[in-house]
């Protein structure tokens, strides 16, 4: 049978608290970050199914159990695919639980990574993180046996003297440094802007080699709760499914280490973290944390930088970036995100 299908309002609440009762049924809680969301209709008006998007990800999907075996989820996906579509989004990703990824395999979704009985990370290509990886591999130099090489994941927004002591400490240790540069643009900063604010900054250190990191290290489609701060085990679920995508990606480049700041100040980023020292040595891949890098006493870090820009300290960020950071903000290309920065009245993230 069909049903009617509709885009749910953010400022529908009574159609939301439905959904999320929909969604709890199944053990799923709605995601902060999305950007469209649906339902499916019975004839009297209750919502009987649900799904959302945000960027080129799928999630959030139940069907009531007392539609389950009706076909309902193939409408819903179909519909979400055919908005992605009207979006200009071709390849898209997909999360759902572990139990789930035969029935979304049927739908034409491949599997990257499934932690069992926790969560399943699904595409709709089924060569795309081969080709992803095959592209590294092409990126990169031919690793030689008793080369030491490692492996920083950088958002930098913006990029600080403590992200350039990172790499400069990974290059100083190792032969190889692959720095993967989080490519979705979700940040303050804009990806191209970070791009060239990284690469301008590891430009003096011949051995690292960066990268994109496309949609398959810590973005939001491979950490869908990266901003929830109030639930430990979802947190823990997605940084279980970054790790295990990170350990092929290691293995594909001969990655033996990675490193990590030491994070004061995230409550997610430090069970991240955690995940990380206690994951990857069983893939055989030490996780180095290094002390944040302080000046005058204060750690240095993108969201102080951040606060710096909006209270217009340059004092304090000419203390904590790089020049080729600090004169990036004094050109005209960067009054735009400055003025963005001025008005986010939280600008932790």
């Amino acid at each position: 049978m069909t049903y009617n299908i509709g885009k749910v309002s953010p400022t529908n609440h009574k159609e939301l608290a439905e959904i999320d009762q929909l969604l709890a049924q199944e053990g799923i809680r709605r995601d902060q970050n999305l950007d469209y969301t649906c339902a499916m209709y019975d004839d009297e008006g209750n919502i009987i199914a649900t799904g959302s998007l945000f960027a080129d990800s799928l999630r959030c999907l139940a069907v009531s159990a007392a539609h389950q075996g009706e076909g309902l989820m193939n409408q819903i996906v179909t519909h979400l695919i055919n908005e992605q579509f009207e979006r200009g989004r071709f390849h898209l990703f997909l999360y759902t639980k572990s139990c789930a990824a035969k029935f979304f395999s049927g739908l034409s979704f491949y599997e990257i990574a499934n932690i069992d009985g926790k969560i399943a990370f699904m595409e709709n290509r089924r060569n795309g993180f081969a080709d992803y990886l095959r592209k590294l591999a092409e990126e990169s130099p031919e690793p030689q046996a008793g080369q030491r090489i490692a492996a920083i994941v950088m958002n930098a927004n913006p990029f600080t003297l403590g992200h350039q002591y990172l790499v400069e400490k990974a290059a100083a240790e190792n032969d190889i440094v692959h720095l993967f540069m989080v490519s979705e643009d979700q940040s303050l900063v804009p990806f191209d802007v970070r791009r060239k604010l990284i690469l301008a900054g590891v430009a003096h250190l011949p051995n690292v080699v960066c990268h994109d990191s496309g949609s398959y290290i810590i973005s939001s489609a491979t950490f869908p709760s990266y901003f929830q701060k109030d639930d430990d085990a979802v947190i823990e679920s997605n940084a279980l499914v970054d790790v295990n995508i990170f350990v092929k990606i290691a293995q594909k480049l001969g990655i033996q280490r990675r490193y990590v700041g030491d994070e004061p100040f995230s409550h997610v980023t430090n069970i991240y973290n955690r995940i990380m020292q206690r994951q990857l040595p069983e893939s055989g891949i030490e996780c180095v944390v290094l002390q944040r890098k302080a000046v005058d006493g204060q750690i240095i870090s993108a969201s102080a930088v951040r606060q710096a820009i909006k209270d217009d300290d340059w004092e304090k960020l000419k203390s904590m970036l790089p020049v080729s950071s600090l004169r990036f903000l004094a050109s005209d290309e960067a009054k735009p995100i400055i003025d963005s920065i001025k008005r986010t009245s939280d600008v932790s993230h």
